[in-house]
């Protein structure tokens, strides 16, 4: 039986959601931050971490790329998660009763159709499931909150409204974390590597490092730079490529990376998600 999947958030969290959508059937372990998570599968108390790393509409998400690598914890796999945002309430509210809608910044700057079209003001709370839970707890029909129908149920609030996100593809991108790695085959189809690397500090470093992939044809899917405690000069890099790096394409690109990089560490090597692939076809 697998261990519990740790995220961070409260219950009924997007999050949380993403967890029980990946591994039906699966404790979730609620967690204050994502260092929280990562250290519950560091000391055995969760089996995974779900951890966020990307939103098709708000882009990648803060400290992530920092935290990956010094994490000792490998990339698994990947999940994408439709986030569909709801407007909840306690029971005996309605539309006509609402003035006030809590969420995270982000959901809010989401929704601001129903926003505009109800004239509801909306209020800035730390996230979305502890809205929910918040206006559960005020109990007054004034009140609503924007969150996931996970949070409805677990806090007994009801729907107003589905769906109300001004974007239909709004989703979010999940890294799944372990404390050791779970490598498919070298033969298998349909696989990604993730990895970090610095490049040396020469004339278009970046650009030969990089190019072992084109030449190769390996389909790079993602590339972020961020700085290396608060120096200008210091950049990594973090990577997500399609392919496996025991494969003959990838495994040439990798080899040129090292020679133009000063450092480069593969963090994991994993199945493509069912949602990737669809969107091939």
């Amino acid at each position: 039986m697998q261990g519990p999947i740790a995220f961070q958030g409260r219950p009924g969290a997007y999050s949380d959601l993403a967890c029980r959508t990946a591994f039906p059937g699966v404790q979730t372990l609620p967690c204050d931050t994502f260092e929280a998570a990562i250290e519950a599968v560091r000391s055995g108390a969760a089996e995974l971490a779900m951890l966020p790393c990307e939103n098709s509409l708000a882009g990648r998400v803060p400290d992530i790329h920092h935290l990956l690598p010094d994490s000792g914890l490998f990339v698994v796999g990947e999940h994408f998660q439709r986030i569909e945002h709801n407007l909840l309430a306690p029971p005996g509210a309605s539309l006509a009763t609402l003035k006030r809608v809590h969420s995270h910044p982000v959901a809010l700057g989401q929704i601001r159709r129903v926003l505009k079209e109800l004239k509801l003001e909306a209020v800035v709370a730390a996230d979305t499931a502890g809205a929910a839970q918040q206006v559960a707890e005020w109990n007054k029909p004034t009140e609503g909150a924007i969150a996931s129908t996970l949070a409805a149920e677990i806090y007994g609030l009801q729907i107003l409204r589905r769906n109300v996100e001004d974007a239909s593809h709004n989703t979010t991108r999940f890294y799944v974390m372990a404390a050791t790695p779970r490598t498919p085959p070298a033969d298998a189809a349909d696989i990604m590597t993730t990895f970090v690397f610095r490049v040396r500090n020469v004339p278009a470093a970046l650009y030969k490092a990089l190019g072992g992939f084109a030449t190769n044809g390996v389909n790079m899917t993602k590339l972020e730079s961020y700085m290396l405690d608060g120096e200008f000069t210091a950049t990594q890099f973090l990577c997500d490529v399609e392919g496996h790096p025991e494969q003959p394409p990838l495994a040439r690109a990798l080899e040129e990376l090292m020679f133009f990089s000063r450092e480069a560490r593969i963090l994991g090597v994993y199945r493509a998600a069912p949602f990737r692939l669809a969107q091939k076809t």
